[in-house]
């Protein structure tokens, strides 16, 4: 089966506030092996929000509406399902009665607005809401000819939630037939994703039962994966097939098949080495640091390092000659090396990996372009440089500096 969720609210058509919400009901849907097809926005508009309605109705089997059940005149979500499913509304004495008792017993009058909150649609089942004043409802039966389930759920996440699990996962779980998703994610670093997509696309498109869907982020392609089936080793078995031939024809650009961060590969890989890490960090600014300390238990392999903005500090801290910097300038390959050798030598670790770079907007030459960033790794090997040059805002050339030094730290480890 499948579902659409529409969620309501002018608020949400604007910059300033965002739906949560349908990102924890596609979660529980997923566990109940629903598929969400659809997801909609409706400003506080009867006609937009009826016509939404009847499309949902006419393309899903769940239809899930969220918010609107307010007592002001915007909330409008009742009137339109019911005008969009031909059912009148009841007042429900019931719950006049508890509204009312409810008010009493925090010692407020009743606005008379809030008994349209007691509007029920004919034939639905009364959700109680312990956290809030507007009750769910939930319908299940023939509409068009069609077999459908509607609830409608409050739009406050702490209302929404409890709600959901405590009075709606059972009621659904009864009524749909027994499937379940099987769900992976492989993520590679150092490749762009029009690269990655010519190399895996003539594999996964022989699996047309596994939805392939292709993420692109700083540094990072996340392929996920999807399969739908009547038992979970089913649907596991096949999508682990697809994600071995992915793989194997990747290679080591797979940093992780099961979600996992590149800073919870490289926490590994630093731990199973039985090696530590310091950081001399410039355009960065600290973003290196907080990504391998964000883990618990960091402090077993990451011994500490320095961000280094001024060229003083990178000569004081990291031990930076000063000449390399006057002959080369902060931001180039040499002033790199000496960063990750002084921070390793400094805080006695097995590597020392550092960053320098021009994040932009401001500060790039034609000689050196903004995004133009060197990574350098020492070892008791040597020490291995990256030069980069990363395409848009300061925040993702950043993104993109701390995760090609990670995969440094990842692929010498490995």
């Amino acid at each position: 089966m499948n579902a659409e969720i529409i969620a309501i609210g002018s608020e949400l058509l604007t910059p300033y506030r965002q739906d949560t919400n349908s990102l924890f009901l596609t979660e529980k849907l997923n566990e109940l092996g629903v598929e969400v097809v659809f997801k909609t926005i409706v400003g506080d508009d009867r006609k937009r929000l009826t016509d939404s309605a009847r499309l949902a109705l006419s393309r899903t089997d769940i239809c899930i509406f969220m918010g609107g059940l307010g007592p002001t005149e915007d909330d409008l979500t009742r009137e339109a399902v019911a005008d969009a499913l031909e059912l009148p509304l009841r007042r429900d004495p019931k719950l006049v009665t508890a509204l009312e008792e409810r008010f009493a017993s925090r010692g407020w009058n009743m606005s008379s607005n809030n008994l349209k909150q007691a509007d029920v649609i004919t034939g639905a089942v009364v959700l109680p809401n312990p956290n809030g004043t507007a009750p769910g409802q939930w319908l299940a039966g023939q509409f068009s000819g069609k077999s459908k389930i509607v609830l409608l759920l409050p739009g406050p996440p702490h209302e929404l939630t409890h709600l959901f699990e405590a009075e709606c996962m059972e009621r659904l779980r009864a009524k749909l037939p027994r499937k379940s998703i099987a769900k992976r994610v492989l993520k590679i670093a150092g490749m762009g994703e029009s690269q990655c997509d010519a190399r895996v696309a003539p594999i996964y498109s022989r699996y047309t039962d596994i939805q392939t869907t292709i993420l692109a982020g700083p540094g990072e392609i996340q392929l996920h994966l999807r399969k739908q089936a009547d038992s979970l080793f089913a649907a596991q078995e096949r999508v682990d097939q697809l994600v071995h031939a992915m793989e194997e024809e990747l290679g080591d650009f797979v940093f992780s098949d099961n979600g996992d961060s590149l800073e919870q590969i490289v926490a590994y890989y630093l731990q199973m080495r039985e090696a530590t890490l310091a950081v001399a960090e410039s355009c960065t600014g600290g973003m290196l640091a907080e990504r391998l300390t964000s883990l618990s238990g960091s402090s077993r392999y990451f011994l500490g390092g320095a961000v280094v903005y001024s060229n003083e500090l990178k000569t004081d801290f990291a031990n930076v000659p000063a000449e390399f910097i006057r002959k080369h300038g902060a931001v180039s390959r040499q002033v790199a090396i000496a960063l990750a050798e002084g921070i390793r030598n400094r805080c006695g670790s097995t590597l020392g990996l550092a960053i320098t770079g021009i994040a932009g907007p401001t500060g790039g030459t034609e000689e050196k372009p903004v995004g133009l960033v060197f990574h350098a790794l020492a070892s008791d090997t040597g020490t291995e440089v990256v030069e980069k040059k990363y395409p848009g805002d300061r925040q993702r050339v950043r993104r993109f500096a701390t995760q090609q030094a990670l995969d440094m730290v990842r692929r010498k480890l490995m």
